[in-house]
């Protein structure tokens, strides 16, 4: 069962919620949230890359790692993954390689980018991307941009 509209905006907000609660950890603003066919919340992620040192702990990619562990293939293949902001290029493959052919996302790139001051070194679409693959994949966003941006506001200074 594909999810309503309504459904999409619950569960993006509560991907902007996780990505609040690891901007105050003091890491980047980005959250992540898996639902299932029948509409439960199974993962939630945080983007860690500052408190793990770690570049590639976005938060699309953390909840890759443990849906992958907990998930049988074809129940992920149900599933939606909802994004605070629009994946990178390493998150949207990702995303595919975990068998996941949902995405939903709040924040696009280019408003990111205007909030960011570009510099972005692989300014790559999700959808640029996941055009690439053999298997196709739903994407739904731009979604609620305006709530979605709030959690970045602020946050890019050339110290963050």
């Amino acid at each position: 069962m594909v999810p309503s509209p309504e459904d999409d905006e619950r569960f993006l907000r509560l991907a902007i919620e996780a990505a609040r609660r690891a901007r105050e950890r003091g890491n980047h603003p980005f959250g992540a949230v898996l639902v299932d066919s029948a509409s439960r919340v199974l993962l939630e992620a945080e983007n860690s890359v500052l408190t793990d040192r770690d570049p590639t702990a976005h938060a699309e990619l953390s909840l890759i790692r443990t849906a992958g562990a907990r998930y049988d293939p074809s129940a992920l293949a149900a599933c939606t993954l909802y994004a605070s902001t629009e994946p990178c290029p390493m998150c949207s493959g990702a995303i595919y390689w975990g068998g996941i052919r949902r995405l939903v996302y709040g924040l696009g790139q280019s408003r990111f980018y205007e909030l960011t001051g570009g510099g972005e070194k692989l300014a790559l679409s999700c959808r640029e991307v996941l055009a690439a693959a053999s298997e196709r994949l739903e994407v739904v966003g731009p979604l609620i941009e305006d709530e979605a941006v709030q959690v970045h506001e602020g946050f890019w200074s050339p110290a963050a």
